[in-house]
């Protein structure tokens, strides 16, 4: 997969870690080296900045979309703290990990937010935009590392890729430009399919990221022929009434955009998939992974997490 970086974070150092440059790896490989990053910002860039001497022990504030108790956030949490190890630091002993969890309502990032800069932390990892977007808003001393972002400038979370400014930094998988090329990919696979449903979360990102992944949708599918109906999903207890809909539209197949709600709710959604027998093309490989069990076509593109 291809990442675009953010590297500086005014106010305190630029960071300089290999992470942080165009990389290509697996989602846990780098939710590993994403530990070393946000202790890199802690160390770099302590409360020192803001007038107090360094800490001995590094606090770093996690922001997770989904629920403390599923198999994705264990994952992350996991790959995470191995990267913090990894880099001499254990959790109690140099380093206080404070995670707060979503359970997948992105209405509850704000407070969530709010709560993990009164810890007082060095430095917050936001697991996506919204999650960033919330972290940016409570506080503009705290950096922030992002490591999912969809558009960071069309979201507002930065001025520009060359200088993003403000204290956020992380990785951008540029989701709107992806969205055309994985619909060219369903038509490639297979040239038959002509009715697609697209399952969409209104609110996975800023409001001129998903106006521009629509547009983008859109536009594509009329090139390609294909008659594209969307079936919006504001949160996990929305899927079943929308799995619904699109099982009485006899779609030929099914396009999932890219959301961290909809990413952490994948299992549900190739269950249906597969019970409806529709092929399905989506943000990642994960969903792919599920297993082999399930009659259908899937095809996967770059994560979204």
């Amino acid at each position: 997969m291809s990442w675009t970086p953010l590297v500086a974070l005014p106010g305190c150092y630029s960071l300089t870690v290999a992470v942080l440059g165009v990389v290509h790896m697996r989602r846990r490989q780098f939710l590993g080296m994403l530990g070393g990053v946000a202790f890199a910002s802690a160390a770099v860039c302590p409360n020192g900045v803001r007038g107090q001497q360094p800490k001995k022990v590094a606090r770093i504030g996690f922001l997770a979309t989904g629920s403390l108790d599923s198999a994705q956030t264990r994952t992350t949490l996991n790959a995470f703290y191995q990267g913090l190890r990894e880099h001499g630091y254990a959790e109690g002993e140099n380093v206080i990990v404070e995670v707060r969890a979503a359970d997948s309502k992105i209405e509850r990032f704000p407070a969530l937010a709010s709560e993990l800069v009164g810890l007082g932390l060095d430095v917050i990892v936001a697991s996506n935009s919204e999650a960033g977007r919330a972290a940016q808003q409570a506080t503009t001393t705290i950096p922030i590392v992002v490591p999912v972002m969809g558009d960071p400038v069309g979201d507002g979370l930065v001025a520009s890729l060359a200088r993003p400014g403000g204290n956020i930094t992380g990785l951008t998988f540029l989701g709107r430009q992806l969205v055309p090329k994985r619909l060219s990919l369903l038509k490639e696979a297979l040239p038959m399919v002509a009715r697609v449903a697209a399952l969409l979360h209104p609110g996975a990102y800023g409001t001129r990221t998903m106006n521009d992944m629509i547009n983008e949708a859109e536009g594509a599918a009329q090139t390609l022929g294909l008659q594209l109906q969307f079936f919006g999903v504001r949160g996990p207890d929305e899927l079943d009434k929308s799995f619904s809909a699109i099982a009485d539209e006899q779609v030929d197949a099914l396009f999932v955009f890219p959301s961290p709600m909809l990413f952490t709710e994948r299992k549900r959604i190739v269950d249906v998939a597969a019970k409806l027998r529709l092929p399905l093309i989506s943000m990642g490989k994960e969903f792919v992974q599920l297993g082999d069990s399930c009659p259908m076509e899937r095809i996967s593109s770059t994560p979204s997490g």
